[in-house]
């Protein structure tokens, strides 16, 4: 296998956030997943990828509690667990009810997580900021996890660079601006959030402010966008993707890779 980054396109025409990286040394490492719809598009792409009929994943990294990111990896455990293999899982969610009469459908994924952490609770690793991982070839630091200090999910989302090959890659998952805001104090000046190519929060709209990507300044913008969203409707819906389409397009950056144009592959 090649170092490669897969941002997998949704099957069903709606938001998903679906990343599968690859290692030159052999290593399958996947980022969330998206609804449980994705399943049979994740598993058959899967399928292709590794040659294999049961697909073995190294590491599964869960960015937060919500349904477009981590249904297919419950659907998985829970009714096909015979479809893939995985050694180890990466998370930090936090108690259900954090989001008790706040946000009832992270509450929800979080009633879904507790049924089914059984059949992989030994498997399981909680990721910290500040934390350092390899996977293989793959080196991954964790700029952002839970924070009891935000109680929208999306707050609560993952956030971490990855090295691997000649690349960096920021994954920001559904990340908004009171925690880029907070990942812009802790670590500006470290060196860590300039990379190469970076994830679009919260699927490009809604997500962290124009500050957040003026201080990343990406070669390549990745979109796990559907066509509807990236139009935000065409221009009639509440979504705020033309505004961040704005803010890319005047910090100059010019390669961008969306998911309404089909899954996308990049070599690392």
């Amino acid at each position: 296998m090649k170092n490669t980054l897969h941002m997998l396109q949704s099957q069903t025409d709606t938001i998903c956030n679906s990343f599968i990286v690859t290692t030159e040394d052999g290593k399958v490492i996947v980022i969330d997943g998206g609804y449980e719809t994705e399943r049979p598009y994740f598993v058959s792409y899967l399928q292709k990828l590794t040659g294999k009929q049961t697909p073995h994943i190294d590491v599964w990294i869960l960015t937060h509690p919500h349904e477009d990111h981590v249904n297919t990896f419950f659907d998985i455990c829970e009714h096909h667990p015979d479809e893939v293999t995985f050694d180890r899982v990466y998370l930090n969610f936090p108690s259900k009810g954090l989001f008790e009469g706040v946000d009832d459908s992270a509450k929800a994924t979080m009633d879904d997580f507790y049924r089914v952490l059984p059949q992989f609770a030994k498997k399981l690793r909680l990721l910290c900021g500040g934390d350092v991982f390899t996977v293989g070839k793959a080196k991954f630091y964790v700029l952002s996890s839970q924070d009891f200090a935000f109680r929208n999910c999306n707050n609560q989302s993952l956030v971490f660079r990855m090295e691997l090959g000649k690349s960096s890659v920021l994954f920001t998952a559904d990340c908004e601006a009171p925690a880029g805001e907070k990942i812009l104090r802790l670590w500006k000046d470290s060196g860590l959030l300039d990379c190469d190519i970076c994830t679009m929060a919260h699927h490009g709209q809604g997500g962290v402010d124009k500050s957040f990507y003026e201080a990343v300044m990406p070669k390549i913008c990745l979109w796990p966008t559907p066509e509807w969203l990236w139009t935000n409707c065409g221009g009639d819906g509440p979504f705020k993707t033309l505004e961040t389409r704005k803010w890319v397009q005047e910090l100059g950056i010019e390669t961008h890779y969306v998911m309404k144009d089909g899954t996308c592959v990049l070599e690392l």
